[in-house]
């Protein structure tokens, strides 16, 4: 168990005014990998970037263009959002120039010097090229998107390939996805790793037969870890480095 205001590895202890979350302590067979394909947005970068965007500042802008209160504003995008969640128009920065009257790439790149890695995933990726593995970014974001973001972090240096959602034609909480997405990249599932912070798209994952899943906990430098139950939840890259979670 442990709380994360101290971080210390806590057993059988009760501590009142803390929550306590249980961790899992497992280990990795680098053997039985050929293949670790990671999401980027809340695994590899830090997702702060993007609650702030679509949370906070695409709202006071779009609240300041059509005259809305700042919550009225944000209940309305929330609605856009929620009505293509899970579509490729979900994350197309062109589809949400078009429909909030903003020109939502332009402001990814003014505002892209919050972009960034979360803590140790360099490392990480550095110590996956040491081991020889075959490193595949899969994500959702479209591809402009990516471009800033790769732009601002080159993240492109560290892996083999990243892959979009456009060019899988479909969005990874969705099944279709990863069948095509194993015929695109040719990978062999019961000989991959998979992380990611969404829990949909690991359950997706797990249905098409990626053996091995893992949950980032930890999608947000400003958020408290939100682990869940039914995959190994890490709150770092500790644990894939060396069998023992570091909180």
């Amino acid at each position: 168990m442990y709380f994360d205001r101290n971080i210390r590895i806590l057993a059988n202890t009760t501590i009142v005014g803390y929550t306590l979350i249980e961790v899992t302590l497992f280990q990795l067979n680098w053997n039985e990998i050929d293949d670790v394909l990671l999401d980027m947005d809340g695994t590899l970068l830090d997702r702060h970037f993007d609650n702030f965007f679509f949370e906070e500042e695409l709202p006071r802008r779009y609240a300041a263009l059509h005259g809305l209160q700042l919550e009225e504003s944000r209940d309305t995008l929330m609605a856009m959002y929620r009505s293509v969640e899970g579509e490729l128009a979900w994350t197309d920065l062109h589809y949400w120039t078009q429909r909030v009257g903003i020109d939502v790439v332009a402001m990814t790149k003014e505002l892209d010097h919050m972009i960034g890695f979360l803590c140790g995933a360099e490392e990480f990726l550095q110590h996956l090229r040491q081991l020889g593995k075959r490193v595949t970014v899969v994500t959702n974001a479209h591809e402009s998107g990516v471009a800033i973001k790769v732009a601002k972090t080159g993240l492109d240096r560290h892996v083999d390939r990243i892959v979009n959602a456009c060019e899988v034609g479909y969005l990874k909480m969705r099944p279709e996805y990863w069948p095509n997405c194993a015929r695109l990249l040719g990978f062999d599932p019961t000989r991959s790793l998979y992380m990611d912070d969404d829990e949909g798209c690991l359950i997706a994952a797990k249905q098409f037969g990626v053996a091995h899943l893992v949950h980032s906990a930890k999608s947000s430098s400003q958020l408290p870890p939100a682990p869940l139950t039914q995959f190994i939840s890490v709150t770092g890259f500790s644990p894939l480095l060396n069998g023992r979670p570091v909180i």
